[in-house]
């Protein structure tokens, strides 16, 4: 899939187009970052992304190197990857990009009709999803005591996790299917 991204981006750089490529700012976005090709160009992120680009550094997660978009030159954001969240699609903030090509990454792009629905001209399939085993050998290797359980069967996950001798609540979001980016999460619950 990264392949396919840097092909797309550096055909548009080429071309003298910004590539807007819309992923939700906590986690996606940095998942785009370090699995793409920086040497095709410059890379601009929302201020969303930065926000959270600078948890991850100080984590010690490398990223490739970002910038702004009024760090930029014209020149340099004609052919810049722009990393954003969708919020961004037909705003105001992008009509400093000029021309671009857009693109969605999202699990949902797998169902057919979604890039269209979304109005883009790529789609990118990346899902942030995991199965129940794959979620059970994160956790078990995170040595989290306490876990917080969001989206899909969180009460199954929650009694479950309590029944591994773990403090384990549920955190409710707006948004059910990701069609809402930073949406204001609610509190966290403690489901039975």
């Amino acid at each position: 899939m990264f392949a396919a991204i840097d092909a797309w981006w550096a055909a548009n750089a080429a071309a003298g187009r910004a590539s807007l490529l819309m992923g939700y700012s906590f986690g996606k976005a940095q998942r785009l970052l370090a699995g793409v090709n920086a040497s095709i160009g410059p890379i601009v992120v929302h201020g969303a992304v930065e926000t959270v680009n600078a948890a991850y550094r100080a984590a010690g997660v490398a990223l490739p190197p970002t910038h702004r978009a009024h760090e930029l030159g014209r020149d340099d954001l004609k052919r810049a990857l722009v990393v954003a969240p969708p919020s961004v699609h037909g705003s105001a903030w992008l009509k400093r990009f000029g021309d671009v090509a857009d693109a969605f990454a999202s699990g949902w792009m797998q169902l057919r009709g979604t890039r269209r629905r979304r109005g883009v001209d790529r789609g990118f399939v990346l899902s942030d999803h995991a199965d129940w085993p794959g979620l059970q050998r994160a956790i078990g290797a995170s040595g989290a005591e306490r876990v917080i359980v969001t989206h899909g069967y969180e009460a199954v996950m929650v009694r479950w996790l309590r029944e591994q001798g773990l403090d384990a609540g549920s955190f409710r979001t707006e948004y059910g299917d990701e069609t809402l980016d930073d949406a204001a999460p609610a509190a966290v619950t403690d489901a039975a």
